[in-house]
């Protein structure tokens, strides 16, 4: 890094998070202020009115400009989605991780004028009053999670339109399909008209947001005493003129291009996991070679813009929930994914020289926004691999690993083109999408582990006393294991059928009370259609419910077959007191269950094919179900750090788990049971179909020892390999010892760098809850292969 990159890293890791009311007292403004139109119009308006009187920000020294708030750092809350209280912020304000400051000024704005306005007027206030009691109950169970009370629909990323279009461009076609409309035999040519409208407005908008910024440099450059800054903000002026207006004709413009579409997605609408930019590396190369060749760029330059484009991300940490507790919002990531790699769309290797040096700014930047991956295929070189697993080794968790033969293989599964599937990829923590044609919607969690738990207790939640779930019939009374988990499919499909009816109603509310017509003109075929990103105008519309706690489902029903069916050992009624005291009294009991049973993670085909028989009728329940948009719902199975909430709302479990403890996380095995090393994880998790998902995640740790030298590193670039070729879908790595996370623990103000992988995002380990750190040092950790 030069002198400019180091320093406005370390402003980027130095300045703290803070509420920023900037949007919320600009929308309320609007709101109070705006006169009767259509709901898209008037959410593109209230668009346009933000990018008019948002605060320009263009901080010393950087090349790429623009920020969410008026400054690095200044988060946005969004009270037309979910208005925070007053103890929101108080405890926002205090919580001792992860924090955002509330000044007295910004308190009294949301006391004197934006919570009266928006309480009870929030989109999360109309999807509860919706929501039916049999929803409320298994939500506040921790039954399942629901996304869209907190966040906008998003989960999205971005092809390569915008390098190949300018927004002038989006707006001659919105007018050629405003021309097209049939007034006279298409029923709803005027909501298709009024879509249209509201595209074409934030259209108008972008482009003038980007034309204040160039102002705002020409104003900064006449005042500029330096020459050689001077001259950088005129530059700084020119590109904002021209990008994102016109389609851009260098590397520069590319990346400000991207950056002022990003701002306009994360300042719309808080949407889920942000928003991607996608191939990276491959939308990138033609410029890169094109500024090559005319010799008005070299690789230096080219990897000074990279590191200031990742400065930016750093400094828009995620929007703080509502009803917060420091085990909840627990990140400033926002899950903003750079793929690399992978396949272009004629099928052929898709790595290139930005690949590399993509690879190299994530090495050199080392922060936690935004995150990477690789999108590793069978066509792409081993020097890839092991370029990645250069930076794997050094122990902060990133880039993450995906198999891009297998994602392809699930967007076919899933109904994609194969060019489509092929420009496809990852977003967020492991989800597949088709980029920039598609709206994949992650609607929440579904603990599933809670279910069985449910199943023993004849429906009746042993937590509340409250009978939750359908009574399938007394667990003592029955004769095999086949009984128990027909059982379990029940009560599985009982309240699929609860969550999946409140999503499609959430859906259809924010198809009516929230569009998204920025977000829209971004996504095929939304302009083509006429029709909104939240309704259905995206060329693929998929919803997602992501499974929790498979490996401590797995090994829970593998206990009770052992020990209860198989080998009689325990009596269902011995099992069910021993689970209902967490154990008390009852440690033999326990170490039975942890010592003796065939656990997930090992190779053991009598666990693995519990595993596999439970995703199957996971599967099959959730699969193919049509949403309200002309798409359907998916499977994924990754937690991010719900395991632990869904762990703390049950009592303890047939694998061992005490009561409160968290659940194992993604696919992986349980925390410490996956006893034969790493290449029997990777073969028992790939005995799960992945190319029937839409994401799986698979944790591994290893010390740092094993890791060095060149046999260390081809030991690992070949369990990748392996694992992929076996079908898996994602692998990720933490390379640190449990030694050196106690002392981490222990004394904090002394490994504030310490960075671990987490989920499918990494975060600084100091920065999480004590449960969440156990659960990372209570992972296996692998000594060898």
């Amino acid at each position: 890094m030069n002198d400019r990159v180091t320093k406005l890293r370390q402003n980027s890791l130095e300045t703290e998070a803070y509420i920023s009311g900037e949007r919320a007292e600009l929308m309320t403004e609007f709101y109070r202020s705006s006169g009767k139109t259509s709901v898209p119009v008037q959410r593109a308006l209230a668009f346009k009115y933000m990018l008019e009187h948002k605060e320009i920000c263009i901080n010393e020294g950087e090349l790429i400009v623009g920020e969410r708030g008026p400054a690095p750092k200044a988060t946005y809350t969004y009270p037309e989605l979910c208005c925070h209280s007053l103890e929101d912020l108080d405890i926002l304000n205090s919580r001792p991780k992860i924090a955002f400051k509330v000044s007295p000024e910004i308190r009294r704005a949301y006391a004197d004028k934006i919570i009266p306005y928006w309480q009870g007027n929030s989109m999360r206030d109309m999807i509860f009053v919706e929501m039916s009691p049999e929803w409320k109950a298994a939500y506040d169970a921790g039954i399942f999670t629901e996304f869209m009370e907190q966040r906008a629909p998003g989960h999205t990323v971005l092809d390569d339109k915008i390098y190949r279009l300018g927004f002038l461009d989006l707006l001659a076609k919105i007018q050629e399909h405003l021309d097209k409309l049939d007034y006279l035999l298409d029923r709803e040519a005027y909501e298709k008209q009024e879509e249209l409208k509201a595209m074409a407005i934030c259209a108008q908008a972008i482009i003038r947001f980007a034309q204040r910024h160039a102002e705002k440099a020409r104003e900064l450059a006449q005042a500029e005493t330096d020459e050689a800054r001077r001259k950088e903000l005129e530059r700084i002026a020119d590109v904002c003129t021209h990008v994102p207006a016109n389609p851009p004709r260098d590397f520069w413009e590319a990346l400000q291009a991207y950056w002022f579409v990003h701002l306009g997605v994360i300042i719309e609408l808080n949407t889920w996991d942000a928003f991607s930019p996608g191939r990276l590396d491959q939308h990138l190369y033609p410029f890169y070679k094109k500024g090559l060749a005319e010799g008005t760029l070299d690789e230096e330059q080219a990897r000074e813009l990279l590191q200031c484009f990742w400065v930016k991300f750093n400094n828009q940490p995620a929007p703080p929930k509502v009803g917060v507790t420091a085990a909840e919002s627990g990140t400033y990531t926002d899950f903003a994914n750079i793929n690399s790699g992978g396949l272009q769309a004629n099928g052929a290797d898709g790595v290139n020289d930005v690949t590399y040096l993509v690879l190299d700014v994530i090495d050199e930047m080392r922060l936690l926004q935004p995150s990477s991956n690789i999108q590793l295929s069978k066509k792409n070189p081993d020097r890839f691999l092991k370029r990645a697993a250069r930076i794997i080794r050094k122990g902060w968790g990133q880039p993450s690993v995906f198999n891009a033969d297998t994602v392809v293989e699930e967007l076919l599964r899933q109904g994609k083109s194969i060019e489509d599937a092929r420009q496809g990829g990852t977003s967020g923590c492991v989800e597949t999408g088709a980029f920039g044609k598609e709206s994949y919607i992650l609607t929440g969690y579904f603990n599933l582990p809670k279910i069985l738990e449910l199943v023993l207790h004849d429906g009746l939640d042993p937590r509340t006393g409250q009978q939750l779930g359908i009574k399938t019939g007394d667990p003592r009374t029955f004769q095999s294991f086949e009984e128990l988990f027909a059982a379990f499919k029940e009560q599985v499909h009982y309240f699929m059928d609860i969550k999946i009816k409140g999503s499609n109603i959430i859906e259809r509310l924010y198809a009516a009370y929230m569009p998204a017509p920025f977000l829209s003109l971004l996504i095929d075929d939304c302009i083509a259609k006429g029709q909104d990103y939240n309704a259905g105008g995206a060329r693929y519309n998929t919803s997602y419910v992501q499974g929790v706690g498979l490996g401590s489902l797995t090994d829970s029903l593998s206990s009770i077959k052992y020990h209860v069916f198989t080998e009689k050992r325990l009596g269902m009624d011995q099992l069910l007191k021993a689970l209902d005291s967490d154990f008390s009294g009852q440690e033999a009991v326990r170490q039975l269950l942890i010592n003796k049973t065939p656990h997930f993670g090992n190779d053991h085909d009598f666990a693995d094919e519990i595993m596999a028989e439970i995703f199957n009728a996971y599967y099959a329940e959730v699969n193919g179900r049509p949403n309200t948009k002309s798409g359907f719902y998916r499977v994924n199975m990754l937690p991010t750090t719900c395991h632990v909430y869904f762990g703390s709302v049950m009592g303890a479990s047939a694998e061992g788990r005490r009561a409160g403890e968290p659940l194992s996380e993604g696919i992986s095995p349980v925390q410490g049971m996956d006893l034969l090393g790493p290449t029997a994880v990777i073969k028992s998790a790939a005995k799960l179909d992945h190319s029937r998902t839409g994401g799986t995640l698979l944790n591994m740790k290893f010390t740092p020892q094993v890791l060095e030298g060149e046999e260390g590193l081809d030991k690992l670039a070949q369990l990748v390999r392996s694992y992929f070729k076996l079908g898996g879908h994602h692998i990720q790595f933490n390379v640190v010892s449990a030694k050196t996370l106690r002392a981490a623990q222990a004394e904090p103000e002394k490994y504030r760098d310490l960075i671990v992988r987490v989920a499918g995002y990494s975060d600084y380990f100091c920065d999480l809850s004590e449960a969440l750190q156990e659960e990372i040092i209570n992972r296996t950790e692998h000594t060898g292969f």
